[in-house]
């Protein structure tokens, strides 16, 4: 918004030249993570207060951690203050033509309902497990496939009417008409290394990586600042790889696609990252307020749609190790303790606890250990995701 209204001001006025200094992606980002922060840091507060008096206090699972039930009663649904911080900060330093950065907000909002109506039941009907999973994956799957479909033709065309244009050449070839190479699934650490996925197999990978990415980091989100600092982490890594690959100079030097607009995504990644900050003000150990369902499942899936606008799906698994680890763990107790239940007759874990990090404090790690070891691990994966900008 302020982009436009400063050009608007120098076709008045020639003396207001400096207002150039908006039209600098690099300045905006700046400014966004900036807003964004001062956003969280102001209202954090009254955001707590408000959340307290609504009495809307996180319920613990009785079979949990019982280190944890200390923490029944601390304000949720906090999740609400980062989705406030970085819908603000986008709209007042986005280029509001920007296609990819609508899309990717409303990936993230949309994923953010479907948290608040979850937290909301918790909290107002005292129900720890909150939405059915059914109900929760039939909406990300809408969400996801909406998303999907889009991208498998927004990625490969640089404005919306050239989008419609070769949607109706795949309709026209009777749907087997193929994408062009902007939309291959790109192997890291090698120049030209790509495999073309063909309209269908965008979409399915597409959808894997939001939703997947959404229920990750929500999985995660289980200690004091445990996921939102891998979040701003991974957040900020991608917003380089935005930078890179909407520069038609810096992606053709470093062997990336080049995808006109992509670019205008630093924006949102530096809001993303802003808001982060300002949130683990107040989620640091002990926590005054938890992210709740409404800001782990949006900024998964908003760390999920960039990593497919910018090509980059499988260095998100990389960065994102953590989250990758947590999910895997969830999805490997359930499926062990089912067949060991079947076969045996009564069901057996791989872990002591499910996710991850449960199990290393059911190991005689302290909370704090678990989450500052898990950011020097995301920090480490994200500096070899760098490193691919180069190492090609």
């Amino acid at each position: 918004m302020l982009i436009g209204l400063a050009q608007w001001l120098q076709s008045l006025s020639p003396e207001l030249s400096f207002l150039r200094v908006f039209q600098y992606l690099t300045f905006r980002a700046v400014m966004a993570a900036m807003t964004a922060l001062l956003i969280g840091l102001v209202f954090g507060p009254w955001v707590i207060r408000r959340l307290t008096e609504l009495k809307i206090g996180q319920p613990i699972r009785e079979y949990g951690v019982q280190a944890h039930l200390a923490k029944s009663g601390t304000p949720t649904m906090g999740g609400a203050l980062i989705l406030l911080s970085i819908t603000v900060s986008t709209l007042l330093w986005f280029d509001w033509t920007n296609r990819f950065v609508w899309i990717v907000l409303l990936v993230t909002l949309g994923m953010g309902a479907i948290g608040w109506v979850d937290d909301w039941r918790k909290v107002v009907h005292k129900n720890p497990e909150g939405m059915r999973s059914r109900e929760k994956y039939f909406w990300q799957t809408v969400i996801g496939l909406v998303a999907a479909f889009y991208l498998a033709f927004a990625v490969s065309e640089s404005s919306n009417v050239r989008v419609l244009e070769l949607f109706i050449r795949w309709v026209q070839s009777g749907f087997s008409n193929p994408l062009p190479p902007n939309a291959d699934l790109f192997v890291p650490f090698f120049k030209t290394v790509s495999y073309p996925l063909g309209v269908y197999g965008f979409i399915i990978l597409t959808y894997l990586v939001i939703v997947g990415a959404s229920n990750a980091v929500n999985l995660t989100d289980g200690l004091d600042g445990l996921a939102i600092m891998p979040v701003v982490m991974v957040g900020s890594a991608l917003g380089v790889f935005a930078y890179v690959v909407g520069n038609s100079v810096y992606s053709k030097y470093l062997f990336f696609p080049y995808i006109p607009g992509v670019g205008e995504l630093l924006i949102f990644c530096a809001a993303m990252a802003g808001a982060g900050l300002a949130f683990l003000w107040f989620n640091t150990h002990p926590a005054q307020v938890f992210m709740g369902d409404v800001g782990a499942l949006a900024l998964g899936g908003a760390l999920g749609t960039i990593a497919v606008i910018t090509r980059q799906e499988i260095l998100l698994a990389v960065m994102g190790g953590v989250f990758v680890a947590e999910a895997l763990s969830v999805m490997a107790q359930v499926a062990y303790f089912k067949y060991t239940k079947k076969r045996y007759g009564e069901g057996r874990r791989i872990l002591k606890m499910a996710p991850l990090h449960h199990h290393f404090e059911k190991s005689g790690w302290k909370e704090t250990q678990v989450v500052v070891r898990f950011w020097i691990i995301t920090m480490l994966l994200c500096l070899v995701g760098l490193s691919s900008l180069k190492l090609r």
